[in-house]
């Protein structure tokens, strides 16, 4: 079963139960943690492996053959994202604003735009003890996550097949990047926090889901600082309640200096059952 946990904004704990739940489901099978927070991934802060690949990713994007241009202007009408602009004599490509469409390259009557790579991060394959966890990372100065994180997604289809459960760390948010890393799940796990700003972005999640068709229920973290409003939201709204993690000076004491939870904090591994528990029974949904 593949697994995203997001959330409506940054903060709320989408990584600290992205790298507990994966740590306590590898325990007892075949886990994967994917950091698809390709702009910031901080997941490796808490899961330490050793490196067993890594490979540089490249997007395709055009490239201008002076000599075989004509200045027909059929490039720059195509692109949807002003990448292509023809100024006089001169064809200027942005590659940061390219979507790699192949448009203006394969309409281009005299191939004057051939497609060339681009690298845009790395990717790194690690392993701890019974989990493998694959971390993406975005070059300096790069503007499109959604591109790596595609690329991230299709390496990890291609290396572990259906008996492994993937857990997707996501960016936060409602934009490109979280509807791209939550495209491939089967399940998505919305992080929030009982206070009027993580209310507010979990009901743009919500719909964000709804629009994308995809099955979700919610975790509570920080649970004690804030008001009901969620509870009373997910219950009005027949959302799965998964979970409810207590606001904690133990845990944020744990998470300062980079470890996992669940072994040493009783009501977070209280919650990971619970979470455990749901997952399984969505997973034989699933396989029927």
């Amino acid at each position: 079963m593949k697994v995203a946990i997001a959330s409506g904004k940054g903060g709320t704990g989408k990584t600290t139960l992205s790298t507990n739940l994966s740590a306590y489901l590898a325990e007892s099978e075949k886990t994967v943690l994917v950091d698809l927070d390709v702009e910031e991934p901080n997941s490796g802060l808490f899961i330490h492996g050793h490196l067993v690949h890594q490979e540089e990713v490249y997007k395709m994007v055009p490239e201008w053959v002076e000599d075989k241009c004509t200045f027909c202007g059929l490039c720059q009408q195509s692109c949807n994202f002003h990448a292509v602009i023809q100024l006089g004599p001169v064809i200027m490509v942005f590659p940061e604003l390219c979507h790699s469409c192949y448009a203006c390259s394969e309409l281009c009557p005299v191939e004057a735009l051939p497609m060339v790579q681009k690298k845009i991060g790395h990717l790194q394959q690690f392993r701890s003890e019974g989990l493998h966890f694959v971390e993406s990372r975005l070059d300096i100065g790069e503007e499109q996550a959604v591109p790596l994180i595609a690329s991230t997604l299709d390496f990890v289809n291609k290396q572990f097949d259906c008996d492994w459960t993937i857990i997707y760390d996501s960016p936060p948010g409602t934009s490109c990047p979280v509807i791209e890393a939550t495209s491939d799940a089967d399940f998505v796990i919305l992080v929030t926090e009982p206070t009027p700003f993580g209310f507010h972005d979990l009901k743009l999640a919500v719909d964000t889901m709804r629009q994308l068709g995809k099955s979700f229920g919610v975790v509570i973290n920080r649970h004690g600082i804030g008001n009901d409003e969620v509870e009373d939201y997910c219950h009005e709204e027949g959302i799965p309640l998964l979970a409810k993690i207590a606001n904690s000076r133990a845990i944020a004491e744990r998470y300062s200096v980079g470890k996992l939870l669940y072994k040493e904090v009783p009501e977070v591994l209280e919650a990971l059952i619970k979470i455990k528990h749901f997952l399984n029974t969505m997973a034989k949904e699933v396989a029927k």
